[in-house]
């Protein structure tokens, strides 16, 4: 999710540190031209685009053989990646569920290897505060929920699984010097609701420009938490802007946690 938005604001900076990145998004036209405009900017020519459609599993499993083939070194990995629409994928899950984690979910599964060889290493997930109104149901999971804002509640069940992801893999990496953040990076004004119903966008648009941060702005505590020195002991926790939070009573259930993981291994086939 390296092409627009927070995610190429978080690339361009960490290619200005001197950082090698891989931009994997899933439109080759506007990656390259991400990576080129970074490359550009910075003086940093490590700054590649890579194909990951995270709508289709097939993908992320190419992608990741892809990567491990010709990448030696996996420091952080950051799952920014976001889509706030309705829609079915190729491989029958809803397209906020599929998007946004479980595609992430299977990304890091099949990276964490290279990532425990690289220690000390670190994944972080952009979250969102919406993850307070999600509701998952572990005999549901993948497929989208009922009723009239059905793409909003599928886009916060998604977010509620980006936290429990996090503190899940912390919990299961403990002792690996791999450890995780989920973040909310802010209310930001980016593309994710561009897919939002004719009605709502008048409403959405004049907040966007008047109140959201910019993706500059809305990146920092994404780098925070992949740079920042210390942050180990963290491990599994909820970040906002002014550090760490507690994310809503639902993101601090590790029994609805372990069976959002172990649904998730299920449904893409580990």
């Amino acid at each position: 999710g390296g092409s627009s938005g927070i995610g190429a604001a978080t690339a361009l900076e960490l290619a200005r540190c001197g950082a090698r990145v891989i931009l994997a998004t899933r439109s080759a036209r506007r990656g390259e031209a991400a990576a080129s405009r970074i490359r550009r900017e910075t003086g940093n020519n490590e700054v590649l685009f890579m194909h990951l459609d995270l709508a289709s599993l097939r993908s992320v499993r190419a992608f990741a053989s892809t990567f491990l083939r010709q990448e030696p070194h996996l420091h952080i990995l950051i799952n920014n990646a976001g889509v706030s629409a309705r829609g079915t994928t190729e491989d029958g899950f809803s397209l906020p569920f599929q998007v946004n984690h479980l595609g992430h979910f299977l990304l890091t599964q099949l990276l964490l290897e290279r990532l425990r060889s690289c220690a000390p290493s670190r994944v972080v997930i952009v979250a969102s505060s919406a993850h307070c109104a999600g509701r998952l149901h572990p005999e549901s999971l993948g497929r989208p929920p009922a009723g009239l804002f059905s793409t909003f509640q599928d886009y916060c069940d998604s977010k509620l699984a980006n936290v429990l992801h996090a503190r899940e893999l912390a919990t299961r990496e403990q002792g690996t010097q791999v450890t995780c953040y989920a973040v909310h990076p802010g209310f930001v004004n980016t593309s994710l609701f561009r897919h939002a119903p004719l009605w709502l966008k008048p409403l959405l648009l004049p907040l966007a420009w008047l109140l959201f941060l910019d993706a500059s702005e809305g990146a920092q505590v994404v780098l925070d938490c992949a740079t920042q020195e210390d942050l180990e002991p963290l491990s599994g926790r909820y970040f906002t802007d002014c550090g760490p939070r507690l994310p809503w009573p639902a993101g601090r259930d590790d029994r609805l946690a372990r069976a959002l993981w172990e649904g998730s291994e299920r449904l893409v086939g580990l």
